[in-house]
């Protein structure tokens, strides 16, 4: 059987043509050269500091290669320094360059909060295609595992154990020690040394927890110090980072994101704000599960004016009735005397005490009616101060959401499909399920932020955003602004280039893809 045969690799070959026409036009990767060629990274503050006394390479060339690289699921310094050699892609984009991995993993490093900036650019870029529609939007989390193992994180408990058992062994070193003799005594006195340095090492660490007042509970983690032990999901429990999202809902756009060392009780408020902050506008609805029901947060949303749907979690078992029919939320609360009134049209009243919980105040209402009430077994398991509700300055923001839920229901179900969607695609298809750095928060953010970049650029690509057309509809804005100023009468000249067409302004640059959009700079 004959096969196609391919030619000989000694043969010479007289290419007859260039670089650019290797590359298809419609191939993804001039769009990531040209989206990053409309940023002025200057002024978003990214850093590249030279290396061996060589100039150093250009910020916009190692920005493309990484975008490249986290769009082709290639995060690593070192698989990205390989593909300059060999990837006739990659070879384009940067011009031929060829930086070491050390070059390319300090650019990470040195740029997380310029990175972030190119993120909210990307976000601005679908804002001026009209792609968010700032309606709806859902928030939500995901656990990365972090460069730190479980064994390298300390809490004082486990510090406290360590050191027991280290002890213990001592003990038993030295008792050893006392009848060995010969070679075993050199042994003994080696384990001995051995278990003493480690004691001086965990008492340094626990030290160091002591001194550490930030949190009742706090952690050590000695490879990735700012990572923290959490729960993933049920009992599962890893040393990770928690990466807090926001999603418009009209394109599945990621329009913001955060990295914390927390967990979701205390992110909702924040997140809001900044979601106000970058859609410019309160008139749009916000959909979180569960795990960010807290008081607290819902006062902050109602004092933005941002209607939020937050599920509803389940009455803990020292809260519910004997009877669920007498749970609390069926008393109800009259706010002119402010009382409450039980199923069975008793009235509970308060003494006006403000009583002080770890992160809120309350007030308590109860009666004396429970004494005698026929249905007391069902209302409480209270033998002496019969049923008591609790009252706190978040109550009224609580109940809100619970009528929101109750009747936008149907809305709420599609906080999952349009949440999970970025997650679904970031750590089941492209494998990054967790932070490839361990030099702390700042770095880690870095990592965080290309993957979400290469994300909204993957999905602005798929809705076929064309960054020329972006070009033009900035210049047709700043031409409109322009005639409605009497006094300005620039005269425009145009410039063409091989991909792209741009008008100068004399005396003006224009901003094309600005923080606002359509902005000028005098």
């Amino acid at each position: 059987m004959e096969y196609q045969q391919g030619q000989p690799r000694e043969q010479l070959t007289l290419y007859t043509t260039c670089l650019d026409d290797m590359i298809p036009q419609d191939n993804s990767v001039r769009l990531i050269d040209q989206f990053v060629n409309l940023l002025d990274l200057q002024a978003l503050g990214f850093q590249s500091k030279a290396s061996q006394g060589r100039p150093p390479y250009d910020p916009a060339d190692l920005l493309k290669l990484y975008i490249y690289g986290y769009m082709n699921r290639m995060r690593s310094s070192r698989i990205l320094e390989k593909e300059c050699l060999r990837n006739i892609e990659v070879i384009w984009l940067i011009k031929n360059l060829q930086p070491d991995h050390n070059t390319i993993a300090r650019f990470r490093k040195d740029n997380p909060k310029a990175i972030k900036r190119v993120f909210r650019q990307s976000v601005q870029l679908a804002r001026n295609f009209n792609l968010i529609g700032a309606t709806l939007i859902a928030g939500d989390s995901t656990k990365l595992r972090a460069q730190n193992s479980k064994k390298n994180n300390y809490n004082k408990k486990k510090i406290q154990r360590h050191l027991d058992y280290i002890d213990k062994k001592l003990e038993e070193h030295n008792r050893e020690l006392a009848n060995a003799d010969g070679d075993h005594k050199e042994e003994v006195q080696q384990q001995i040394h051995t278990r003493k340095a480690q004691r001086v090492k965990y008492q340094q660490i626990k030290n160091q927890l002591e001194q550490d007042t930030s949190s009742p509970n706090p952690q050590l983690s000695t490879s990735d110090p700012d990572s923290r032990h959490q729960i993933v999901r049920g009992t599962v429990t890893e040393v990770c980072y928690t990466a807090q999202t926001t999603v418009d809902a009209q394109n599945k756009i990621l329009i913001d994101y955060k990295l914390t060392n927390a967990n979701d009780k205390k992110a909702m408020g924040g997140m809001l704000a900044r979601a106000k902050t970058i859609l410019r506008t309160t008139h749009f609805t916000a959909l979180y599960d569960k795990g960010y029901h807290t008081g607290s947060e819902f006062h902050t949303a109602d004092h933005l004016g941002i209607a939020t749907l937050v599920a509803i979690p389940a009455i803990g078992r020292k809260s519910q009735a004997p009877n669920p029919r007498y749970n609390a939320e069926y008393f109800n609360y009259n706010s002119d005397p402010d009382t409450y009134t039980c199923p069975q049209g008793h009235t509970l009243t308060s003494n006006g005490t403000q009583y002080k919980a770890r992160n809120y105040t309350f007030k308590q209402y109860k009666t004396k009616a429970c004494k005698t009430c026929v249905v007391r077994e069902n209302c409480t398991t209270s033998k002496v101060n019969g049923k008591v509700i609790q009252r706190s300055q978040y109550t009224q923001n609580i109940q809100d959401n619970a009528k929101r839920i109750a009747q936008s229901g149907e809305l709420y179900k599609r906080r999952q499909a349009l949440v999970e969607h970025p997650y679904g695609t970031i750590k089941r298809q492209w494998g990054f399920n967790h932070i490839l750095t361990k030099k702390g928060i700042q770095a880690a953010s870095a990592d965080l932020g290309l993957m979400l970049l290469a994300y909204n650029l993957k999905r602005l690509f798929k809705l076929k955003v064309s960054l020329e057309a972006a070009i033009k509809h900035s210049f047709l804005s700043v031409l409109k602004l322009l005639e409605g100023l009497e006094r300005l009468k620039p005269k425009v000249y145009h410039q063409n280039t091989q991909n792209t067409s741009y008008a100068v302004f004399v005396g003006y640059r224009i901003c094309m893809l600005p923080l606002k959009p359509n902005c000028l700079e005098v």
